[in-house]
């Protein structure tokens, strides 16, 4: 019986030496693989945050009371919306240009100083989307709280507060009568300024963005002027003199 336990022993450990030698690297690979698989398993619903943008800082160019441009990155302020360019309000029973009230307003008060912009988002425009401050001082927040912008809830509600403030102090367009800029943009108008088309007023020079992304303003008198046409949407707009289309950083069509 001793003998036979004997033999079956050497059966089991002797006939093939080779494949003892390997088994234990199979087993390794083996182990290393369902550690590897369980790993990607344990990961696969962990999100990873994306890399942060770097700000957006330098001296910047006022496109319009939402708008601005720094080193050629377009750049749409956050959670607010201003007048379009074109755009009349009312005020005492009369219309003015309150989209160039606005933009010079916020032109006023960046002046040449660097401010700096964090990135939020990219609208459909390709335009950064962000909050943009001038070293303490939330410009978003300023524009409206000065009355030059509405809180823009469809997007945001951090400047509601803002907008109430400016609305009890009545300043800015909360002066007097306005179309929301939205529903400007959808053609939407004042009964008064139904009666006339405001870009045959005073300020007809057009402000056309080519489609290189070069800013180019047409005179009535320029040979492109007729065919040119203004899409809001895109940044471009109206000027009332030529002075006022090279600070906004235009240059003359050169036909």
């Amino acid at each position: 019986m001793l003998a036979s336990n004997q033999a079956k022993y050497k059966e089991v450990l002797s006939p093939h030496p080779k494949k003892l030698r390997l088994l234990p690297l199979r087993l390794i690979l083996m182990t290393w693989r369902v550690h590897i698989l369980g790993f990607v398993a344990a990961t696969a619903f962990i999100a990873v945050p994306a890399a942060a943008q770097a700000p957006v800082v330098g001296v910047a160019s006022v496109i319009d009371g939402d708008t601005l441009e720094i080193h050629g990155k377009r750049i749409r302020l956050h959670g607010i919306d201003a007048p379009e360019s074109g755009q009349f309000c009312e005020k005492d029973g009369k219309q003015y240009r309150c989209g160039q009230q606005a933009t010079v307003a916020l032109s006023d008060k960046i002046g040449r100083a660097t401010i700096r912009c964090e990135q939020g988002d990219i609208d459909r425009y390709k335009r950064i989307v962000a909050v943009c401050r001038l070293g303490d001082v939330d410009l978003n927040a300023w524009v409206v709280r000065g009355g030059w912008a509405i809180a823009y809830r469809r997007y945001s509600r951090d400047y509601v507060d803002d907008e109430s403030a400016a609305r009890t102090a009545k300043v800015g367009i909360w002066a007097g009568r306005f179309i929301e800029p939205s529903r400007w943009r959808r053609g939407d108008r004042l009964a008064a300024e139904k009666a006339g088309d405001p870009a045959a007023g005073s300020c007809q020079i057009k402000g056309n963005i080519s489609r290189k992304g070069e800013r180019i303003y047409h005179v009535p008198d320029g040979r492109y002027y007729g065919a040119t046409r203004i899409d809001e949407a895109k940044g471009e707009r109206w000027f009332c003199s030529e002075d006022e289309a090279k600070r906004a950083g235009w240059r003359r069509s050169r036909k």
